[in-house]
């Protein structure tokens, strides 16, 4: 095998053991994210801001991907209390209304990026890319 391809190799398994939770009480959405992201990465799903807390307080993840409105208790303060409990891993939130977003708070809970609804799945692609291979990347995350 050449080099370049063995990097290749290299740089997929390492990805693949990049965990990502999907934060959203939209089934659909959910299984967009599972179907898309897969094969690349360790996906875990949550239908609310509870179950993600539950499920994941403790678990060592790479990023979080959140919905802003949730029905229990909002996105972004899901994930100030990961924050509070020690995540110092990436998170991405998404909204449908981009008008309800505070960019202090996001600056604030150190999260990476924001997206509106409807989501350009290439652009977000890219993010999650960025946010967890990028050159930015700290290796030490809790």
């Amino acid at each position: 095998m050449f080099e370049g391809g063995k990097q290749n190799l290299l740089r997929m398994k390492k990805m693949q053991e990049k965990k990502i939770v999907i934060v959203d009480d939209d089934d659909s959405i959910r299984k967009t994210f599972f179907m898309i992201l897969h094969d690349n990465y360790r996906v875990y799903l949550a239908k609310d801001s509870k179950e993600a807390l539950h499920r994941f307080k403790k678990t060592n993840v790479d990023l979080i991907i959140a919905d802003l409105k949730l029905p229990d208790i909002s996105g972004l303060e899901m994930i100030s209390r990961f924050r509070e409990a020690g995540y110092k891993g990436e998170a991405i939130l998404i909204s449908g209304f981009a008008d309800m977003i505070d960019m202090d708070e996001l600056n604030r809970l150190s999260i990476g990026h924001f997206f509106v609804k409807p989501l350009d799945l290439n652009v977000l692609n890219h993010s999650i890319e960025y946010l967890l291979n990028g050159k930015h990347n700290k290796e030490n995350r809790v």
